[in-house]
């Protein structure tokens, strides 16, 4: 079943008219892209911080999410110290989707992608990005390395995304 509505995030207010591109990360297809609801805390950050994000991929998985990461939150986003001012001080804006421009992409959860222009129907400034991962309970680390993190994140059967990290710190021996 689709999704009731569809997100974009930028660090832009003012897109009138999403049109396709072909993103660095996925050279071989030309598209709009959007995240739903559930996934939107992806890209609650500045558009170029690295961030480690992971969470339970069904309710069976809490247990062993919760002993693996030492939290009793649903989610884990880690950013690097190095970020945190910006985290601070960016304000980012959700633009709101046409759902029927969309299909879903199969790669990824929570990814739809449209092969055509899209014209949003709303925007919305966010000033509060910590405030934001509060609100929705989401544990939010600031670690000096997010490699250690990284290499639990793909380690087990919990969902997880790793956003920007060729922008990371080196990864030390």
């Amino acid at each position: 079943m689709p999704p009731a509505l569809l997100h974009h995030f930028s660090e832009d207010p003012n897109i009138r008219r999403f049109r396709p591109h072909v993103p660095a990360t996925n050279p071989d297809r030309p598209g709009v892209w959007a995240i739903d609801v559930e996934h939107a805390p992806l890209y609650w950050f500045p558009r170029d911080c690295p961030r480690v994000t992971a969470w339970p991929g069904t309710s069976d998985d809490h247990d062993a999410f919760a002993a693996a990461w030492t939290t009793t939150a649903r989610r884990v986003h880690a950013i690097e110290g190095l970020w945190l001012d910006r985290m601070r001080t960016t304000t980012i804006y959700r633009y709101d989707l046409p759902v029927e421009d969309f299909s879903p992409w199969p790669d990824a959860s929570g990814q739809w992608l449209a092969e055509h222009d899209v014209e949003p129907l709303s925007v919305t400034a966010l000033p509060d990005l910590l405030g934001l991962h509060v609100t929705a309970g989401i544990e939010l680390r600031i670690v000096t390395s997010l490699w250690p993190l990284r290499d639990l994140a793909v380690s087990d059967r919990w969902d997880f995304s790793l956003v920007r990290m060729h922008n990371a710190q080196p990864r030390r021996a």
